[in-house]
């Protein structure tokens, strides 16, 4: 007799070959540099711009609240064989401003060059307090059917398909520090439902420094640089960390979860995601239950020791970007299932003595196992940063 499959891995197995044949139709072979194959010959006709390679094809348009708009993504999308200005004329020439004789002082009058440079000057994007560093991929859940008696969230329905966006990121560091520093990391996961959109939270560790967010901004400005030199960057332990964290006894529960291997993972793709906080989950009948989130990494959970980290840091800071993105290109997708485990809503919301509304503590697996409810699969890249 053949073994029977667990219904979820069997689940997880046909989500991941429905994705794989989306991407690779007929067993196309993963990796492929480019969406044509260059010719053998030299080129003597001009060609037009290339379409895009497998893993970036789009996902459907949504609104800001969610609902799928069915515009074409090229009507959206910076896109077009013919380089124009910003009210759409033909653009001939980009290389040269316009002057006053041949050396010449250049003349304000040409529109082009105002418009490339204010274009210049205003497109970055303010950096972000903390999660200044990140990366991410575009995907899709499947719902397992699994959260029924829990949760009424059609997304979470059997075989549901949402599209999903995610960013991973580190905490401390600006955009330009280095992707394999000690640091507390995480990942949000946007998904576009039918009901709207679902936001979820997923840090690499599954409690946090404090208890009340009133401490947030002092528990971040004692991780940051120091004022005088910003230095160390994107590095949590040094001195005004440890001050902070031997001031308050309820971060000791985070500080070993930061100083042990879970401080440096080995990739994006090999990081759990914990809700950390504790979640009201209502049903149909209007029944709730208390859950906290897990996510699983499908290729297990790995780390660097501290001598790869320092290496790595000097010889590629992009390493973990660089993986995610690597590894999506050749058809490697990563997958996270999206597990919970379950607690009675009781009015103390209290579970075995431990107080679920205590985000410095945890409640073991063994008291209270991660069922699973879905498995998400990121399948492209952004193709615009």
């Amino acid at each position: 007799m053949s073994e029977k499959k667990n219904p979820v891995t069997a689940a997880a197995d046909k989500v991941a070959e429905k994705v794989q044949e989306a991407v690779h139709p007929g067993n196309e072979l993963p990796g492929a540099p480019g969406p044509q194959a260059p010719s053998l010959e030299e080129p003597t006709e001009p060609v037009g711009p290339l379409p895009p390679k497998h893993d970036q094809s789009r996902p459907d348009t949504y609104s800001p609240t969610g609902q799928k708009t069915g515009i074409a993504q090229k009507k959206v999308a910076q896109g077009g064989d013919r380089l124009t200005t910003a009210q759409g004329a033909r653009l001939y020439d980009t290389d040269h401003s316009l002057k006053a004789g041949a050396r010449g002082p250049v003349l304000l009058q040409d529109h082009h060059l105002r418009e490339k440079i204010t274009h210049f000057d205003h497109e970055r994007i303010p950096e972000r307090v903390v999660h200044a560093r990140g990366a991410a991929a575009h995907g899709v859940f499947q719902g397992y059917g699994s959260a029924g008696q829990i949760s009424k969230a059609a997304f979470l329905g059997k075989d549901v398909e949402t599209p999903v966006f995610v960013r991973f990121s580190t905490v401390l560091g600006s955009r330009g520090s280095a992707d394999t520093v000690r640091d507390t990391r995480g990942f949000a996961t946007k998904f576009y439902t039918a009901e709207g959109v679902f936001d979820l939270v997923g840090n690499n560790i599954p409690v946090f420094f404090i208890q009340d967010a009133i401490k947030f901004p002092d528990v971040i400005h004692a991780g940051k640089p120091h004022p005088d030199r910003e230095i160390p960057q994107a590095q949590s332990a040094h001195d005004t960390f440890w001050d902070f964290v031997t001031l308050h006894t309820e971060a000791t529960h985070h500080t070993l979860w930061n100083m042990s291997d879970r401080g440096i993972p080995r990739s994006f793709r090999m990081m759990e995601g914990f809700g950390v906080h504790t979640f009201r989950l209502v049903n149909a009948d209007g029944a709730t239950t208390l859950v906290k989130f897990h996510w699983k990494p499908k290729l297990g959970v790995h780390s660097l020791v501290w001598e790869e980290a320092q290496i790595t840091s000097g010889m590629d800071p992009d390493f973990h970007r660089r993986d995610l993105a690597d590894a999506i290109e050749a058809g490697a997708f990563p997958q996270w299932e999206l597990g919970v485990q379950t607690f009675p809503d009781t009015e103390d919301q209290m579970f075995e003595g431990i107080d679920l509304l205590d985000p410095t503590k945890i409640v073991p697996e063994e008291l209270a196992p991660v069922r699973p409810i879905g498995l998400m699969t990121l399948n492209a890249n952004p193709s615009n940063y």
